[in-house]
């Protein structure tokens, strides 16, 4: 169900610094640097047609925001075309799982493993 580890959330204080880091050290591209809900998102690719990112989140007001994500490590986040049928087998099988939020990057939930370890699965199309 799941069709690829599209994002790794990197949270950070300094964007410029972290962007500094990533694209001079090792080489990765800022494939975009936007505003969304109020703070800025740097997504990072080490080539163009990569299929996994690196997205720098502002850890302050991801903090502020409360959304049960824990900033102290970066968070996955998978990929999947069939949405709705995995937030429901994972609430089926009594996995703890968010509610489906509609974020600018789309639909989104979050979900936890046995150590409540949190991750992400967001929608996308085939």
């Amino acid at each position: 169900m799941i069709n690829r580890l599209d994002e790794v959330m990197i949270y950070v204080y300094d964007h410029d610094k972290a962007i500094a880091f990533w694209t001079q050290h090792l080489g990765f591209n800022v494939a975009d640097d936007t505003e969304e809900m109020n703070m800025r998102v740097v997504k990072l690719t080490p080539e163009d047609d990569a299929q996994t990112a690196i997205v720098l989140q502002d850890k302050a007001k991801v903090d502020a925001m409360d959304m049960g994500v824990s900033t102290d490590t970066p968070s996955l986040i998978f990929a999947t075309t069939q949405f709705d049928e995995l937030f429901h087998r994972l609430k089926d099988n009594q996995v703890t799982v968010g509610d489906i939020m509609d974020l600018p990057m789309g639909r989104v939930f979050n979900f936890a493993d046995e150590e409540n370890n949190y991750f992400a699965v967001k929608e996308v199309e085939r």
